[in-house]
């Protein structure tokens, strides 16, 4: 199990950026895939970014593809989500997400993933 904490979250015109952080305990991050999820207010949580254990492998949601960078930093049990040219439907609340292990990532999953951040907020306004 890891820990997770998400931050960098905040108000934003549109048009702006936002850089998500995403914070994990213990030593063996590593050997961890990681993704982004998002949810509105009344929509279910959908997926934004994911990123294999090793960075070699990146998805992105059609949505968000050309504006958002994931990337990682294994050394400092990092991983980050670059939000740029934002616009008001990203607003969410962003969570940072874990799955152990070495195998075929299915990112778009919510139940790949075993361990959840508590989320930052993002608001994007008009």
């Amino acid at each position: 199990q890891v820990q997770l904490e998400e931050s960098g979250g905040g108000l934003v015109q549109a048009g702006g950026s936002l850089r998500l952080s995403c914070a994990a305990s213990g030593r063996t991050f590593s050997r961890y895939s990681m993704g982004w999820f998002r949810q509105a207010p009344g929509k279910e949580r959908e997926f934004v970014a994911g990123i294999v254990w090793s960075g070699g492998r990146i998805a992105y949601a059609d949505s968000v593809k050309g504006r958002f960078t994931i990337s990682r930093e294994n050394a400092k049990n990092s991983v980050y989500l670059q939000m740029n040219s934002l616009k008001p439907e990203d607003t969410a609340v962003y969570y940072c997400a874990a799955h152990l292990g070495y195998d075929s990532p299915r990112f778009y999953d919510k139940e790949w993933y075993g361990d959840w951040g508590q989320g930052t907020q993002v608001t994007v306004s008009s």
